[in-house]
């Protein structure tokens, strides 16, 4: 299971795995007890955990930084229930964090995901976006400067209105010769 996968539903505790994504919501599988079920867009929201940063006395860090950090220390993790016990643990394991913006309830929650992580055997790694390299790069634009550049085409020019001929005159081409169709008006019975 990768973390990229992994989403945060709203109105549903625990941590999923996206499945598949579709037009009008999601089908997700609960780490916790590895049920599918389909989630719909239109009451419920995603995040997805690598896009979810938490406030800093600098700037903002990604949710992965934190776990790292809970990871890396040897203390064992606090009792949910008690608000004073999680924040003497985050001011231990990230005393950068701004505790005036995070709240207890996320604090919380960072703990829960972090249980149901480990306990999923989930690496907490950010993907890795491959940059193409700069050679590559300039093989491309070259590339696009060579490609034959089309020509716009000259719109076709609008054919003139003939002129209005007078009583009496021949008409001038076969079109004006060819009797005009006229819209019949329906009969309505009263």
């Amino acid at each position: 299971m990768e973390y990229n996968r992994i989403i945060a539903v709203t109105g549903l505790p625990g941590l999923f795995e996206l499945v598949a994504s579709k037009t009008d919501g999601a089908i997700v599988r609960s780490l916790d007890d590895q049920s599918t079920k389909f989630v719909s867009s239109r009451v419920h929201n995603f995040s997805h955990l690598e896009s979810i940063e938490i406030y800093t006395q600098r700037d903002n860090v990604n949710l992965v930084d934190i776990f790292q950090a809970m990871e890396k220390n040897s203390e064992s993790l606090p009792d949910v229930k008690n608000a004073a016990s999680i924040k003497g643990y985050f001011e231990k394991v990230y005393p950068d964090m701004d505790f005036s913006r995070v709240y207890t309830s996320d604090m919380k929650k960072m703990v829960k995901w972090f249980e149901v992580l480990k306990k999923n055997s989930v690496a907490i790694k950010l993907t890795e976006y491959a940059e193409e390299p700069v050679e590559e790069a300039a093989v491309v634009e070259e590339a696009v400067a060579a490609a034959p550049v089309e020509e716009e085409k000259p719109k076709a020019a609008k054919k003139k209105a003939a002129p209005k001929k007078e009583a009496g005159e021949e008409p001038a081409t076969e079109e004006e010769a060819r009797p005009k169709k006229t819209a019949k008006k329906k009969k309505t019975e009263e």
